[in-house]
């Protein structure tokens, strides 16, 4: 699919995070369209590429070979133009607790359209705020993915945090022969609900009160929330991972243990997310809508049902639509049922 392009796109970053950024250097692989980057994260606390930016920037660069202008800490610019994808054994550190998956996620579309299988190694944070956990990557996103015709597995080699990061993860990917385009409008069967509990160097009453407040909220017994101690990671951390599985979707509510947090606040947030996923009839939760969009796009078309569409979904489908020629649509079906729509 890649085919170089002469123009060169120009991106605002200003009203974006770093999913524009990923979503852009993602595009920019698969396509083999330039672009340039202004004002990168403007509107956040601290603008400008951090570390985990850094990481998908520089790892995105080495896969193809491209040529890049801006690729400091705390730029605020950045011109990226891409050479030809390569298929081969890669590692990449990001040097803090940044979130692996999404370095993962970046990389993924690209080497997809590799000559031949490739491997990734990333270490980092595997348990993020505002990152995928490994186990979303794991049981929600990949299994969508292959409905969809690609073959990529994941595996974690020892859970990472944030601050200290140490976390590893691997990824096995082969070249997609074709896609097929999603339809993802039905749950289907219910099968199944679950909960962990990932605990690391932590007093352990902190994940008791987690499993305590969840269970209270979602009305399970608390021994339907397991407790899975991460000794073997680098520092300090904790997650909740609470999830309900159908017979064609898989979703997990995630709450990240934060300094300043209560247990029962980090619980109350991931409890509450999956009780209205529950109650809603959509597939796809909203964090998935939004990873979705861009495989998708590659598939040339397809339809899914989601809960609500934020704000972050509208940029991305608004970036895609500027590298592809692609057009999406929403609608709402039902009450709080949106379906989106590529033709």
């Amino acid at each position: 699919m890649s085919k170089t392009n002469t123009s060169i796109l120009s991106i605002s970053g200003e009203s974006g995070g770093g999913q524009l950024l990923r979503s852009s250097l993602s595009l920019a692989l698969v396509t083999g369209r330039a672009f340039r980057m202004t004002n990168i994260r403007g509107k956040r606390p601290k603008p400008g590429l951090m570390r985990q930016h850094l990481t998908c920037v520089k790892a995105a660069a080495e896969v193809c070979g491209a040529e890049v202008e801006g690729a400091e800490m705390g730029s605020t610019e950045l011109v990226f133009t891409p050479g030809k994808i390569t298929a081969g054994e890669y590692c990449f550190a990001i040097g803090s607790g940044g979130s692996t998956t999404l370095v993962l996620q970046t990389l993924l579309p690209a080497l997809l359209h590799a000559e031949a299988a490739s491997t990734l190694r990333i270490e980092g944070g595997t348990h993020n705020p505002m990152a995928p956990p490994f186990e979303f990557i794991e049981q929600c996103f990949l299994p969508v993915l292959w409905s969809m015709g690609i073959d990529a597995t994941v595996t974690l080699e020892r859970p990472g945090f944030m601050q200290a990061g140490g976390g590893v993860l691997t990824a096995e990917i082969w070249p997609v022969k074709k896609w097929k385009k999603l339809k993802l409008t039905e749950r289907g069967e219910p099968v199944e609900t679950f909960g962990r509990v990932l605990h690391a160097h932590l007093p352990g009453e902190i994940a008791k009160r987690e499993i305590v407040t969840a269970s209270k909220i979602l009305e399970w017994p608390e021994n339907h929330i397991d407790l899975r101690y991460a000794n073997d990671s680098t520092g300090p951390g904790n997650a909740i991972l609470l999830g309900a599985r159908f017979a064609k979707v898989c979703e997990i509510s995630t709450g990240i243990a934060q300094l300043g947090r209560s247990a029962e606040s980090v619980a109350t947030g991931a409890a509450k997310g999956l009780r209205g996923y529950l109650a809603s009839t959509a597939p796809v939760g909203v964090h998935l809508a939004d990873q979705l969009l861009l495989p998708m796009a590659l598939a040339g078309g397809g339809v899914f049902h989601t809960l609500s569409i934020t704000d972050h979904t509208r940029t991305n489908m608004a970036l895609i639509e500027q590298f592809l020629p692609v057009a999406f649509s929403i609608e709402e079906i039902v009450p709080g049922v949106k379906e989106v729509r590529l033709k």
